[in-house]
């Protein structure tokens, strides 16, 4: 997939329909004071498998490149969601060999307790350097690039 081309909605889930299909639902999620419709198929990847439910706080990133409904609310089709904790922040970016991201707002310092994983939660044996990666942090530095132990890394493979 073409990462660099996703953008990001965040906010918390406020209702979920079903879709145009059974295999797809709608949720109304509300990030800051708007409402965003965001569709979810049976081809988008949620991260670790988890149940979506109302009052969750989600980011779900969809691919700019594909076409968008003109219609209010906003509504974009989600190729990849993931949940949220309290002040937990997510980005998905390309990390180059220093780990730092491809717009140079973000560098990581794995540490011991870093989880780096695979999409589906495997443990990722390898180093996560140049490569796509959903990394998942509370705290940086107000430096440029901002740096960040983070809780979690994914590791988005190329298959």
């Amino acid at each position: 997939m073409a990462y660099e081309t996703f953008e990001k909605v965040e906010g918390i889930i406020q209702g979920i329909n079903r879709g145009d299909s059974c295999c797809s639902m709608m949720l109304s999620v509300i990030s800051g004071s708007d409402i965003i419709n965001v569709v979810v198929t049976g081809e988008t990847v949620i991260i670790d498998n988890v149940r979506l439910r109302t009052g969750m706080r989600i980011a779900a990133f969809y691919d700019t490149n594909l076409p968008v409904p003109a219609v209010y609310p906003p509504q974009y089709r989600a190729e990849l969601i993931t949940s949220l904790r309290r002040n937990q922040q997510v980005m998905l970016s390309y990390f180059d060999d220093s780990l730092t991201s491809d717009d140079n707002t973000l560098q990581l310092n794995i540490g011991p307790t870093t989880n780096v994983v695979t999409a589906n939660g495997q443990p990722y044996m390898c180093s996560p350097e140049n490569s796509e990666l959903l990394v998942y942090y509370t705290t940086s530095t107000f430096s440029i690039p901002a740096q960040t132990t983070p809780q979690k890394v994914v590791v988005l493979c190329e298959y």
